[in-house]
């Protein structure tokens, strides 16, 4: 025998399937364009790095560009850093990166070839600039570098370009009043463990590996850069207006910092390509770089930092086609 249903309750089975329906339907609007196959090909992704933030996070991109389009196959390139990444996209050696903003509008102050094609996709996270001494160590200062043996990072790393700036700012000059050397954070820590160095540099996401790595070998802490230090760099016009003074959150190397929040200069990093990228290829990578954030931010603290409403602001770089495209569609 049938058994009839009072019609409240159809009505209320109905609304609550309809809902399903909706909610489903915009999941997979956020997860997957209907319609639209992934795109497919081959792309170059110049990173950074061993042990570095860029490395790390390219390395889980990867992945999640995998799941998103399994037909595109990312080839990773380490790298020195943001300005090694910034001309291998100039020059269609990368197609996409990530690199600090002050390399991006030091590159264009330069006229480097192919500064006009650059694109932005994304603002990502900040790099903290921070500087490591020995827990024993003198050097409490920028300026008490001076004839000090002090990593300031390989040629063309980000590290590099922050790390003379704000030496010169000292009264340093890079060249003459220490005893310069090229190590990386793959590098820098070891030989800070070894006493071949005094002091390394590092500019990065927080916390940076090779930095959490040599908290549990080495007694080490940080020098403060001071706030009067970026006024003197602000003073100097051209890409050190991407400089802003903040603090190191006491949260970023706990053993390390004992509570404490460490003055220092941060600067936003970028997630870049050219204009003649696909923007259909774009438009896809932007979308899993968003939503893959709490993902990778699991296993790579700085990308829990990317956020839909500060995406955008990616200056000195218009943004590409194809990021823009995704940004409208995600428009309230």
């Amino acid at each position: 025998m049938s058994k009839v249903f009072p019609r409240t309750g159809s009505r209320r089975g109905l609304q609550g399937t309809t809902a399903g329906v909706v909610a489903l339907g915009l999941l997979l609007w956020w997860l997957l364009p209907l319609g639209d196959t992934p795109p497919s090909g081959t792309i170059t992704f110049s990173t950074g790095a061993l042990h570095g933030v860029y490395e790390q996070y390219g390395e889980r991109l990867r992945t999640a560009f995998a799941k998103d389009m399994p037909d595109l196959e990312v080839r990773l390139l380490t790298s020195d850093g943001s300005q090694e990444n910034v001309t291998r996209v100039a020059t269609g050696r990368a197609d996409f990166t990530i690199t600090a903003a002050d390399a991006v509008e030091t590159y264009e102050l330069n006229h480097g070839t192919g500064a006009a094609r650059l694109r932005g996709v994304a603002r990502l996270y900040d790099d903290y600039v921070q500087l490591v001494v020995p827990s024993g160590s003198r050097v409490t200062s920028v300026r008490d570098l001076r004839g000090k043996r002090v990593s300031i990072g390989p040629p063309e790393s980000g590290v590099r370009l922050i790390a003379e700036r704000v030496l010169r700012a000292a009264g340093i000059d890079p060249e003459t009043d220490i005893r310069p050397m090229s190590d990386g954070i793959d590098t820098g820590p070891g030989r800070l463990r070894q006493g071949e160095l005094d002091a390394f540099f590092w500019s990065g996401g927080l916390p940076t590996d090779g930095i959490k790595r040599l908290a549990g070998k080495f007694a080490f802490r940080f020098v403060p850069i001071e706030a009067e230090l970026v006024a003197e760099l602000h003073a100097e016009g051209g890409a050190t207006r991407y400089y802003r003074a903040t603090n190191m959150p006491e949260s970023a190397y706990p053993a390390i910092q004992h509570g404490e929040a460490v003055p220092t200069i941060a600067v936003s990093n970028l997630l870049m390509t050219r204009e003649d990228v696909d923007p259909r290829l774009t438009e896809w990578v932007t979308r899993t770089v968003i939503k893959s954030r709490d993902g990778i931010g699991a296993h790579v603290h700085s990308a829990q930092l990317v956020d839909l409403r500060t995406a955008i602001y990616t200056d000195p770089l218009a943004l590409h086609e194809g990021a823009r495209r995704y940004y409208r569609s995600v428009k309230p």
